[in-house]
């Protein structure tokens, strides 16, 4: 007792209430924090009306609406159900599909043709999964899309509520920003970051989770979750008083008018000096080539502005992915042959959005002595495989179409070596008249792909825009089969992903209701997405389909028959698909060795019919040939 009194007695009182003040204050900081955390200060300045009939779904279509969408694609689920019919109450179109990552693939089409954000909208749990193939598509194709997922209530997570998991995770290394709202008043920031986050820098997907209760009324989301009115019990009325406190801060300040609009784009921009140090090399180069990638077609610069930019510059191009049609047909600067060949000779290579991936060797294509000059907008693509086996002499980070109407306009007057054209131009017919060849001599059974597929090209209208899903056949109608404007040619990009034909023609027929869509399909995936013709039929979406049947996982068989030795799991049946489309709605046509003479016949049918309003499936049976020898499926 003497040593605890004279302890005390030795601390000044000051100190003593020093102590005391900063303990309370203390005490006060971690009481604010937690009013902070339970949004009791929130809800000091932002009123709650229990009795609004308004739901966050009507926000979440305001966003939509004043970012230019004009469609939403969907697989109905009761997560979403408010998001569906607000929108649809906007004049903003919903098109339902029968899966959901055929609603994601139109979403990417969406985008990729009108250049505005895609936006598909899934329910909780499977409906989330099935998304994952087509949201890592749009992540390596660069294309934005918006993917807003329902979810359990927040309240309820982790408490096995249905359809309950782990939605950010599955996404945080497919999308630019994963994000989940915790109140009503957050839809509409969140919504409007992620658009212009999906836009901005490299293009890619991005994804936000709407819990259930942000999305439906007030007086539903009380019923569900409120808890009961007549608690009993010190620990009862705690947990009412927190759930009354939650449901009121979920809708705090909820129907506060906010701005709508869209957030600024970044787009990364070449400096001048590098555009001036890539006027150097060309302007040296004897024999120069240009590779555009799907890169350059984004925005903001227009297709025909970069059309006009490669115009005037006169270099020879080849044309990769989306870029494909940039030039027209008849270009005397298109090449599409004997790519390899003119890469080993050029002596300067622009790399416009081209990256050196798989299709380009990993860069081992280039001539020892090339100067390549690379301009992308991501670092990682713009440098890939630099360090292993090519090195630019000058790398950009920056937008490629820009870059290329920029050295236009900084070149003028300059002419491309003529030998060097006309050497490339006349390998080009070299190949062509090989390849036309090829297609006149008959397979050992059905129709010859080539000949079908020059017969094709020889009929599309120029309003027509082509869907690519396939390996072998779709692999085979890239050489053949020419788009015949810019922006006319989809296919799934670096991921190589098959399935995306019922999506992207899909959205490719809503984007261009006048233009005639075809899509490419390969007898294998045609499995993925043959579904979608109910799709078609249901939303007035005339399209026609191409299916190069050959029985057979052609691309795969070729390499290991050759390789192993045996056909396992390669080989399918000549089946009746086009039975399929007629069952769903649509028109079917089929063709084989007998009806040679008439083909042309058939294939304007299939587009008279597509004209009438039909979505239609052409069921080709076809040989093989060895015009794909010596191509990678791995």
């Amino acid at each position: 007792a003497t040593f605890s009194s004279s302890w005390r007695s030795g601390i000044p009182m000051d100190l003593l209430v020093g102590i005391g003040c900063a303990g309370a204050g203390l005490v006060a900081v971690a009481l604010l924090g937690v009013a902070y955390r339970l949004g009791l200060l929130y809800q000091l300045c932002h009123k709650v009306d229990p009795r609004s009939p308004r739901h966050g779904g009507e926000l979440v279509a305001e966003v939509l609406k004043a970012h230019g969408v004009r469609f939403l694609f969907t697989l109905a689920g009761g997560h979403i159900s408010p998001v569906l019919v607000a929108s649809e109450k906007l004049g903003i179109r919903v098109v339902d599909t029968r899966h959901e990552a055929t609603a994601v693939f139109a979403a990417d089409a969406v985008s990729r043709l009108s250049g505005r954000i895609g936006v598909a909208a899934v329910t909780a749990g499977p409906g989330i999964t099935n998304t994952v193939t087509a949201v890592k598509n749009a992540q390596m194709a660069e294309s934005p899309v918006l993917l807003i997922g329902g979810a359990a209530a927040s309240l309820q997570k982790g408490r096995g509520a249905l359809q309950d998991i782990d939605q950010l995770s599955l996404f945080k290394t497919l999308c630019k920003s994963c994000v989940s709202v915790r109140a009503v008043r957050d839809i509409v920031p969140t919504l409007r970051k992620a658009i212009a986050t999906a836009q901005s820098g490299t293009p890619g997907p991005v994804f936000v989770e709407l819990p259930i209760d942000v999305l439906y009324p007030f007086h539903v989301v009380e019923k569900e979750i409120g808890g009961t009115k007549s608690s009993r019990g010190l620990r009862g009325k705690a947990v009412q008083w927190y759930l009354q406190n939650y449901i009121c801060n979920l809708f705090a300040g909820a129907w506060e008018p906010r701005d709508v609009s869209p957030l600024p784009v970044k787009v990364p921009l070449a400096t001048e000096d590098e555009v001036q140090q890539c006027v150097e090399l060309v302007s040296r180069a004897v024999k120069p080539l240009v590779l555009v990638g799907s890169q350059a077609m984004l925005p903001p610069t227009p297709a025909e502005e970069l059309r006009a930019a490669l115009e005037a510059l006169g270099i020879p191009c080849y044309l990769g992915g989306a870029a494909r049609g940039l030039l027209p047909p008849d270009s005397p600067l298109l090449l599409r042959q004997n790519r390899r060949d003119a890469l080993r000779d050029a002596d300067l290579v622009l790399l416009a959005g081209a990256v050196c991936d798989f299709r380009l060797s990993y860069g081992r294509l280039f001539g020892r002595r090339a100067a390549v000059v690379a301009v992308n907008r991501d670092r990682v693509q713009l440098l890939r495989n630099s360090d292993v086996f090519w090195k630019p002499r000058l790398a950009v980070q920056g937008d490629a179409a820009s870059f290329v109407v920029r050295l236009a306009r900084s070149l003028r007057g300059y002419a491309c070596p003529r030998d060097w054209a006309e050497g490339l131009r006349e390998a080009e017919r070299k190949k062509e008249q090989l390849n036309r060849e090829k297609a006149a001599t008959p397979t050992p059974q059905h129709l010859n792909p080539l000949d079908l597929l020059h017969r094709l090209d020889s009929l599309l209208p120029p309003e027509s825009l082509l869907v690519a899903d396939g390996g072998d056949f779709v692999g085979t109608a890239a050489y053949i089969v020419r788009p015949r404007r810019p922006l006319s040619w989809l296919d799934p990009g670096a991921f190589g992903t098959l399935g995306v034909g019922g999506g992207f023609a899909l959205g490719a027929k809503l984007c261009r209701p006048d233009a005639e869509v075809w899509v490419l399909y390969g007898d294998g995936s045609l499995g993925y997405s043959l579904m979608e013709f109910d799709t078609f039929v249901r939303h007035k979406t005339p399209v026609i389909a191409l299916v190069g049947n050959d029985a057979c996982w052609s691309q795969i068989s070729r390499e290991q028959v050759a390789l192993l030795g045996s056909n396992v799991a390669c080989g399918l049946e000549y089946l009746d698909y086009h039975l399929v489309a007629e069952a769903l709605g649509g028109k079917g046509f089929v063709v084989g060795r007998p009806d040679r003479e008439r083909l042309e016949a058939v294939l304007r049918a299939a587009q008279d019919a597509c004209r009438q309003g039909h979505p239609v499936l052409l069921n080709a049976l076809i040989g093989r040939t060895d015009f794909r020898d010596g191509s990678i499926s791995v």
